[in-house]
């Protein structure tokens, strides 16, 4: 354990995740589905496994409760999780369950689920580690490991409890429930006659209804219904919090509630407040998701950066790239200063994602610029151009490169197409013959005519608007 993180026990239904991911371009002639041809398989832990392997990431010492048995998917998961995270078995009732999903470019187009194996009972072992823990997060899938274990977790409230639709409910005391909106919904449903107006109104106003009738319904101190790229709603019963995300993406968000429930759990346990603990799960889930979810997680681990600008999403362009590519998806690469961010600079970004499958931003360094451009320059420095290009919709990734030129960056990130503002000639442009060698291309697009980020600086200083 680093950092002085508290340690966590983490109580749930482990599952074992497959993606099959590669591209679809045509219809099968005996059916209209699509013919996904395969690029890439992967395996990882699903469920509350995942929880764990995400807190474990996190710097503590985890242990995991879980059903698992002699099956080769319970072998699988026991190998993705050794030396990670500390396994307490369970017996189950037949196989791990394990669900693979196929994607193209990305997107899911199949889920195949197999293995019906539940927890038959809980183990002296397992109650005992429950009974010391310090802290508990239950990650309830309805697999029976929450059930089994049902009256010793009633003795003390977990500290969080991450509900499904096929589990039961939190036992009354749990410090925070966090269930996402459609299982809020669901579960406010089956309270009805406790409060029959919780799903009426506008959608947000529904789930604060939603949220306050949980909270009576189910004993607990706090629910936080998490919103996806809105963030989540906080209620104590009452008027309810709302934390929004620090950025919205449209990648894969397939354990993104596992990523924030692992989060509030940890920051519990190290003694956050419950509010601080929201926060600080929305920007963790919200990070997770713009690194591409738990598709972008490679053997069974999470990929986190070294150092990120504060405030600013965690989007790796390295491993971005690569999950494009292995997906048959076109990578798109701009480069720039982008000083002063101006129309200019957001009509080529927008023109340049439409290019590809991803936009991966290339930014000079603050060396680099003052080299290019002279003293005083940059006006805003490279954690201040980090995050608003990052805040753009259109930019999936940014990367900084500190020479003049970006050709050692772009030999690493290998894009299909490099794209550069018009007020560049072919000749200006060294990176083309780099692009030649793996196939790539270098284009030009036009900038907006007068808009310039010298043009804006100099009528800034001259007080003309």
């Amino acid at each position: 354990m680093s950092g002085g993180e508290a340690p966590l026990l983490v109580v749930g239904d482990a599952l074992l995740d497959r993606d099959l991911t590669g591209t679809a371009d045509r219809l099968a002639p005996d059916a209209p589905v699509p013919v996904v041809t395969e690029r890439a398989r992967r395996v990882r832990p699903g469920g509350a496994a995942l929880a764990a392997l995400l807190a474990a990431a996190d710097g503590r010492d985890v242990t995991l409760v879980t059903g698992v048995g002699e099956d080769p998917a319970s072998g699988e998961l026991r190998r993705l999780l050794d030396g990670r995270v500390k396994v307490i078995g369970m017996p189950l009732t037949g196989a791990l369950p394990e669900k693979t999903r196929i994607l193209a470019r990305g997107r899911p187009v199949l889920r195949l689920d197999r293995g019906d194996g539940r927890v038959r009972d809980a183990t002296d072992e397992a109650r005992e580690a429950v009974r010391s823990a310090p802290a508990v997060l239950v990650s309830d899938y309805g697999r029976g490991a929450a059930d089994a274990l049902r009256d010793v977790l009633a003795e003390r409230p977990p500290m969080v409890w991450d509900p499904h639709p096929r589990g039961g409910p939190p036992v009354p005391g749990t410090r925070l429930v966090t269930p996402a909106r459609s299982e809020a919904r669901a579960f406010a449903a089956a309270a009805a006659e406790e409060d029959p107006d919780a799903s009426s109104g506008s959608d947000l106003r529904a789930a604060a209804r939603e949220a306050a009738a949980l909270v009576r319904h189910w004993g607990a101190a706090a629910v936080a219904v998490t919103l996806g790229a809105h963030g989540a709603l906080l209620s104590y019963g009452g008027h309810p919090l709302l934390v929004p995300a620090p950025a919205a993406h449209g990648q894969d968000p397939c354990g993104a509630g596992d990523r924030f429930a692992a989060t509030a759990a940890g920051l519990l346990a190290d003694g956050t407040l419950v509010g601080e603990a929201v926060e600080g799960a929305v920007a963790a889930a919200t990070e997770f998701v713009g690194a591409g979810g738990a598709g972008g997680m490679t053997d069974g681990a999470s990929s986190q950066p070294e150092s990120v600008p504060s405030g600013a999403t965690a989007t790796d362009p390295y491993p971005l790239a690569a999950r494009v590519r292995a997906a048959g998806g076109t990578v798109v690469a701009a480069g720039g200063c982008f000083d002063l961010l101006h129309a200019g600079h957001v009509g080529l970004l927008q023109a340049a994602r439409r290019l590809g499958d991803c936009l991966v931003v290339c930014v000079n360094s603050d060396m680099s610029v003052r080299r290019r451009k002279g003293e005083g320059r940059p006006v805003n420095p490279l954690a201040d151009r980090i995050r608003v290009l990052r805040a753009l919709e259109c930019v999936d990734a940014v990367a900084v490169f500190d020479e003049d030129t970006p050709e050692r960056l772009l030999a690493g990130l290998r894009p299909d197409v490099w794209v550069k503002g018009g007020d560049y000639s072919g000749a200006d442009l060294p990176e083309a013959a780099l692009l030649e060698e793996w196939g790539g291309q270098a284009v030009l697009l036009p900038y907006l005519v007068g808009r310039s980020s010298t043009g804006l600086l100099g009528r800034a200083t001259q007080g003309v608007r």
